[in-house]
C-alpha cells in the first residue's frame, strides 16, 4: 500500500512512503525543468567543442601559448630568418581579426547562455526555499498544536488529581465516621 506525503497541490512534502518505508527525495525537482539549459550551446559534438574553445580563450595556457606565437613571429619576421610577414605585420593583424570575428559570439554566446542558466537556477532555488519555508511553517503549525494538546491534557490531569485528592479525603473522613459509629464502644449516659 502506498500513501504519498508528497502531493503537487503540496510541493513542501517531498518525501513519498511506500510499503518498504520512505522512498528518496528527489533534490534536483525545481532544477529538471531547467535542464535544457545546461550544456551552453547544446549537446551535439559541435557545441561541446565550441563551448570548450569559449573557455579555452580565458585560460592563462591560451594568453601564455598566444603570446609565444606572437613573439616567434615577430622574432623570426624582423631578424629575416623567414619573410612571410614584414613590419607592419598585416598577416598577423590578419589573424588576430579573424580570431577576434570567432571568438566574441562564442564569448557573448557563452555569456548570454550562462546569465539564461544562472536565472533560472536562481528561480528553481528560490522555489525550493518556498517551499521549504511552506513546510517550516506546517511544522510549527503541528508543534503548535501538540503543545497546546499538552497543555490542556495537563490541566485536566491536574484537575483530575485534585478531584482524587478531595475524593480521598472524603472517603477517609467517611471511614472513621463510620469506624467510629460501629467499632466504637457505645457511650453510657
Amino acid at each position: 500500500m502506498t500513501a504519498p506525503a508528497h502531493h503537487p497541490a503540496h510541493p513542501a512534502h517531498p518525501v513519498a512512503l511506500s510499503a518498504e518505508g520512505p522512498l528518496p527525495t528527489d533534490h534536483l525537482r525545481f532544477h529538471r525543468r531547467h535542464a535544457h539549459l545546461a550544456p551552453t550551446f547544446g549537446t551535439d559534438r559541435f557545441a561541446l567543442r565550441a563551448e570548450a574553445f569559449a573557455r579555452f580563450f580565458g585560460t592563462p595556457l591560451f594568453l601564455g601559448a598566444q603570446t609565444l606565437i606572437v613573439a616567434t613571429w615577430i622574432f623570426i619576421n624582423v631578424l629575416g630568418i623567414a619573410k612571410f610577414d614584414l613590419y607592419p605585420f598585416i598577416l598577423l593583424n590578419l589573424a588576430f581579426s579573424l580570431q577576434a570575428a570567432y571568438a566574441a559570439p562564442l564569448i557573448l554566446l557563452a555569456q548570454t547562455r550562462q546569465a539564461a542558466r544562472d536565472k533560472s537556477h536562481a528561480e528553481a532555488d528560490a522555489q525550493h526555499r518556498e517551499a521549504l519555508a511552506i513546510a517550516n511553517e506546517q511544522r510549527q503549525s503541528i508543534a503548535a498544536q501538540s503543545a497546546a494538546q499538552v497543555l490542556e491534557l495537563l490541566q485536566q490531569n491536574t484537575l483530575l488529581t485534585e478531584q482524587t485528592r478531595e475524593l480521598t479525603a472524603r472517603i477517609e473522613a467517611l471511614t472513621v465516621e463510620i469506624h467510629q459509629r460501629f467499632v466504637a464502644p457505645p457511650v453510657k449516659p
